[in-house]
């Protein structure tokens, strides 16, 4: 028995040797596109609330060095980001921007149902999506559509860091995406390719999302990001992921504030893949060593285990954020990964007690695939997606 256990524990080095690998061979192999496919894009922007610097994230999509391309805002009346939206036309003139007033939809998900106007009335076949935290470089546009010059292609995406880290919540959370999220979506793309898209960015075409029905078939369920991604994997077109990054703004300052939203991310998993969701107890490699050291108590096992997560954690943390994303100060934040698979796993843990999740100040429950508002919330903090 205690051999079964030991071995047992040793599972998580099993996965963490397969992300190491996948990582290698995707930041390797990874392909850049062709940089003289230049179609018109829509860029599409659902806006809800006044983001932490809105006017720097929007004012970056403004000098897109590209040469024809919109960028179609959907807010709702009365909405604080108006007035950041009026100044961007004044200070950007010769950018295209239209400014559309609500979504005119009654679907749960207001995102979905403001993406699902834009889409109806975007200029342009070729759409860019993406979140009002998101600042990018003036290369963005001509980097996420040039895989789609492959009639293969349906849809792009990239992974996203943060513009700055001001507070050690905030390293945490870098920590966890590196660590954690990344290692994930990078095994998925080794094992099975990718078959989802990240939220902050997805380009891909008017024609594309029409042939699953659009956003309007998912303006009441969540997750639209990934949802979007796997219907048009389904309809036989690769999803590309990038090895590029925008820039997020971090928007939560307390670890109250990052676990309620990794919580909600983590609920939404556990509702639409609930055999994935529980097979992520492989994947947590510190309570795993825990449980290594209470079979075995002996110097020699509680330095295997401990040191060998360590190590493990710390190249492949290294791997992606160093060398991979290019990240600055990563070596600074190794110290953190324990203390972020903590919070992770009890994240994880408290996914299956949770029959709600909080969205923008709502309660919500997944019936069925789909959301459906419980009450409205006053005295908890909105944690925005």
């Amino acid at each position: 028995m205690r051999t079964a256990l030991l071995a047992i524990s040793a599972i998580p080095f099993i996965y963490y040797c397969i992300a190491i690998f996948s990582s290698l061979r995707f930041f390797r192999s990874s392909r850049l596109g062709s940089t003289d496919f230049l179609p018109p894009i829509s860029n599409l922007k659902p806006v809800r609330g006044l983001d932490p610097e809105a006017y720097e994230n929007f004012a970056s999509f403004c000098r897109q060095d590209y040469p024809n391309y919109e960028i179609v805002f959907c807010v709702d009346a009365n909405d604080p980001a108006l007035p950041v939206l009026g100044r961007l036309k004044n200070d950007f003139p010769n950018t295209k921007i239209r400014i559309l007033m609500g979504s005119g939809r009654t679907g749960t998900n207001d995102k979905v149902s403001k993406l699902a106007r834009m889409v109806e009335e975007a200029s342009y076949e070729h759409l860019v999506i993406s979140d009002s935290d998101v600042r990018v470089e003036p290369n963005y546009l001509c980097r996420l559509v040039a895989p789609l010059k492959d009639p293969n292609v349906g849809a792009v995406t990239c992974f996203y860091v943060p513009s700055s880290e001001t507070t050690w919540v905030q390293r945490l959370q870098d920590v966890g995406m590196l660590s954690d999220f990344y290692p994930g979506i990078l095994t998925a793309w080794q094992l099975d390719g990718i078959k989802f898209a990240l939220g902050p960015t997805i380009c891909t075409t008017r024609h594309h999302l029409q042939e699953f029905g659009g956003y309007p078939v998912l303006e009441n369920q969540p997750a639209d990001d990934l949802q979007v991604g796997r219907l048009i994997a389904e309809s036989g077109h690769e999803v590309v992921l990038l090895n590029y990054a925008v820039s997020t703004v971090p928007d939560y300052n307390s670890l109250r504030e990052l676990f309620l939203k990794r919580l909600r991310w983590i609920t939404v998993m556990r509702q639409m893949r609930p055999w994935g969701h529980a097979g992520l107890v492989f994947t947590l490699g510190l309570p795993w060593c825990f449980l290594a050291i209470a079979t075995q108590p002996t110097a020699v096992v509680a330095a295997a285990y401990f040191g060998g997560y360590f190590v493990f954690r710390s190249v492949l943390t290294l791997l992606i954020g160093s060398a991979g994303l290019k990240q600055r100060g990563v070596w600074g934040k190794l110290l953190l990964i324990p203390a972020w698979d903590a919070i992770a796993t009890l994240i994880w843990l408290t996914s299956f007690t949770r029959k709600s999740i909080r969205w923008r100040g709502q309660d919500y429950r997944i019936v069925q695939g789909n959301l459906v508002p419980v009450q409205p919330a006053a005295t908890e903090p909105t944690v925005k997606v």
